[in-house]
């Protein structure tokens, strides 16, 4: 089944009660837990505050089953983010310390919803921790997060959090954060010399 036909099948299924849901998220077949996603994803658009925070909390109470990079992706900065949005979002840091790769990457690509408003301060923060992260998906995310900070709110506030760890962060990270860098730049953050 195509993303574009799992849409289709996710909007016929809106009204899918959470416990319906649950099965569906808790299947073996990725691209049914997919569809289980982003039937949440659209229920979380259109729900009361009461019911956003049903599915918000069902989310994160199902993480275990939310375990590849594009369930995360689809889903993190549409249910976690929105929700954390104008709420205290020290689950987060919670998050990124799991020993869970997949909610280190939800609390990374949470972040990605504040970066869209113009909040950079929790994604830097996030990215504080996992900075350093060995998996090559966490540090893709971490690179990912701060490209867009940089993207959204200007590209020194992106090289604040760079200088202090270019040096030392791993490479993948470095490469995701600066690959929109002018040419000149992005070789002297790869030699060590910006």
């Amino acid at each position: 089944m195509t993303v574009p036909q799992q849409r289709l099948v996710a909007k016929s299924y809106m009204y899918l009660s959470l416990n319906e849901n649950k099965e569906l998220l808790h299947s073996k077949i990725h691209e049914e837990r997919l569809t289980a996603l982003i039937i949440l994803c659209n229920q979380y658009k259109k729900a009361t505050p009461d019911k956003q925070k049903e599915i918000y909390t069902f989310y994160l109470s199902n993480t275990k089953v939310i375990n590849n990079w594009d369930l995360v992706d689809t889903s993190a900065p549409y249910i976690v983010g929105e929700y954390l949005l104008n709420k205290d979002r020290t689950i987060l840091l919670l998050l990124a310390k799991s020993q869970s790769i997949w909610e280190r990457r939800i609390a990374m690509l949470a972040c990605f919803t504040f970066i869209k408003y113009g909040e950079t301060k929790d994604a830097f923060r996030i990215a504080e921790i996992l900075v350093n992260d060995e998996h090559d998906l966490i540090q893709k995310a971490v690179g990912w997060m701060l490209r867009k900070a940089g993207k959204k709110c200007g590209i020194a506030v992106e090289e604040e959090f760079l200088q202090a760890h270019y040096i030392t962060m791993p490479r993948t990270a470095l490469r995701y954060a600066i690959e929109r860098f002018p040419e000149e730049k992005r070789q002297a953050y790869l030699t060590g010399n910006a």
